[in-house]
Order: structure tokens, then sequence, then C-alpha cells
């Protein structure tokens, strides 16, 4: 294992900063600030339910997962065309690019809209243009991430499938996201199947409200490939051991976990726990724009909470953020030469 060099503990939330990492968890409709929000308002004529930018961002006091879920939805009611998405994925790439961040994978919720009469086409291809203007732009990569509501039915899953089909060359997966608790991943069986046999890339949340059961049945039951926050396999050692042995990823995210009360003080978190016991754990952002931080955010916030995190666990994060990244065998090795290289550059200035 590469061992990094010294780094002095007061360098260490520049480091964090400025090393290249990837980001596996990012709902891009949880990317909408309120002063896009309200600007896109404008434009498409929508109304809202606040006067100001900063009553809506006074709004953002969250109890749980399903009172955060509820805001979520109305801020994106404003997202009706094509540009808008391209607006949205836009500027979260942009920010992306200054926090080094090489490569997006990124979850769309599709339901959201479709349910609101936008076509599934307006969605995906605002979207992926997006994507392909920050990669000539601004040089980072990204992929889609299709999510499933996993609150609605499966037939629900299944028809939002259909209408993406079309679309599948713009998409690199499918994942399963809202609200967990009552909704658990076997519920999804027979659609995370169908998307298998398509060829998809298969993701899911489990585990941040959930208990430990739902880890196990996202991945003996939908077979994914990587678990979205994860971070209630702390209280399942037999669990603990397998996604070790099987190098299942988790995408962690601090700041989400913290707002919404997973864990009461940021102090608390277990993601040093999780990189003792050898797991696969990454640092994301979940919601940025409702849950307080961005990438890097969530990188100097929990590195400050939580001082037992070294400069080796932020290189293990950020290497371990390329190895579990759906991109190609050569490119996250290349990206993770990057990552040691940028140590090495660091600890000689």
């Amino acid at each position: 294992m590469y061992t990094p060099p010294p780094i002095a503990p007061e360098r260490l939330p520049a480091l964090l900063a400025a090393m290249p990492k990837a980001e596996l968890h990012i709902h891009i409709e949880g990317s909408l600030e309120p002063e896009m929000i309200f600007a896109l308002a404008r434009r498409n004529g929508v109304d809202l339910a606040y006067d100001s930018v900063e009553a809506l961002r006074r709004a953002y006091a969250f109890t749980d997962l399903q009172s955060f879920l509820d805001i979520y939805y109305a801020g994106a009611s404003v997202l009706l065309h094509e540009q808008d998405f391209y607006d949205m994925a836009r500027a979260y790439l942009a920010r992306a690019a200054m926090q080094a961040i090489a490569h997006a994978e990124i979850f769309f919720d599709p339901q959201t809209h479709t349910a609101r009469g936008v076509a599934m086409d307006t969605v995906v291809r605002g979207l992926h243009r997006a994507c392909v203007d920050a990669q000539a732009q601004l040089g980072i990569s990204s992929s889609l991430i299709l999510c499933f509501l996993r609150h609605l039915s499966e037939e629900d899953a299944f028809a939002t499938l259909e209408q993406a089909t079309p679309l599948l060359e713009h998409i690199i997966g499918v994942g399963l996201d809202s609200s967990e608790l009552g909704h658990p991943p076997e519920k999804f069986a027979r659609v995370f199947a169908r998307c298998r046999k398509l060829g998809l890339r298969l993701v899911a949340h489990a585990g941040e409200e959930g208990p430990p059961a739902y880890i196990w049945s996202a991945l003996d039951v939908l077979k994914v490939e990587r678990i979205d926050h994860g971070v209630q396999a702390l209280h399942d050692a037999a669990l603990m051991q397998r996604l070790a042995r099987e190098r299942i990823a988790l995408t962690v995210c601090p700041l989400s976990n913290h707002k919404l009360r997973v864990f009461q003080d940021l102090s608390q978190h277990n993601l040093k726990q999780l990189l003792d016991a050898g797991l696969v754990a990454t640092v994301n952002s979940d919601d940025p724009a409702y849950f307080g931080g961005y990438v890097n955010d969530n990188f100097t916030q929990v590195f400050a909470a939580v001082p037992q995190l070294t400069a080796q666990d932020a290189w293990q994060l950020a290497h371990n953020s390329f190895a579990a990244s759906f991109a190609p065998e050569a490119q996250r090795r290349a990206w993770q030469d990057r990552l040691a290289e940028s140590f090495e550059t660091f600890a000689r200035v």
C-alpha cells in the first residue's frame, strides 16, 4: 500500500481541498442552490411557497430524511425544460472542477420530473449535454446514474426504465433512493434484475436510516456493486467482514448524515472506524445545496470533527473513490497515479 509522505496537521485542510478525487454520491437535483431555484422559477413562471432566497434557506431545518425530501421535491418543481437541467448540472460540474473532482457519477431522479409532465428525453438530454460540455471545457469526467424512487411502486420503476431505454447510451447505471424506512431493497428485485440484463451498473441507498438488513438485501437480492451511505453496517460484524472481503464500496456522506441526524454530532461519525475495518469508504456530498457543503466541505469538516483521521486516511478515501468508480480501469489507475503525485508535490512545497 502507498504510504503518503508526512503532512503537518495544520496543512491537512489544504491537502484535502487540493487532492484529486471522484464524487460517487451526488443527487443533481440536490445541487440546486436557492439562488438558482428562484432564477429558474422566474424564467419558467413557477410560483414558490417562499418569498425570498433567505426564506427558502431558513427552511432547511430538517429533522429526518422525509422532512428533507419534502423541500427537495418542491425545489425540483422549477425544472421544466432541457436548458434548466443543463444549467443545473453545468453549475454543479463547475463547482466540482474547482474542488479537484476529476470524475463525478451523477444521480438523477426522473420520476420527480415525469410525474409533472416533463419528458424523460428533456431530463436526460439536458444533463448529458452538460456532462459533455464540462468534459470539453473544464476537463472533468462525468456519467449519469438513473435512480428509482423507492417510495413509489416497482411498476412505476419499470415504466421509468421503459421511458429511459431509448436513452441508455447516456446512462451508465441505476440506483435506488428516496425514503428508506418501510421500503426495503427487495421491493425492486425484478426491475434491478432487468437492469442487470441490460448491462447497467447497479447501486442502491441502504443503511443510512435503514438497518443493516437493507444492506444485505441490496447485495443479495438487487446484486448491487456499491452501497450508497451504508453507515449502519458498523452494527453488524458479519456484514462488515463481508464488505471488506468483497471490496464493496460505501459512498458515505458525512454532512448529510449529520444534517439528517443519523449522527447527532459530526464528531460521532464512524468514517474512521469504517476505514480502520478495511472497508472501501469514500466521501461525497449527497445533496450539497441542502446539507451545507460540497465534497471539500465534507472532507474538511469531518476531518476537523474526527481528529483521528489522518493524511493516510485522506489518501485512502480519494484512492477508494477512483477504485470504486465505473470508469475504465486504465482511467482509474491514471487518476490514482495523479493522486499519489499530488501528495508528493504537496509534501515538497
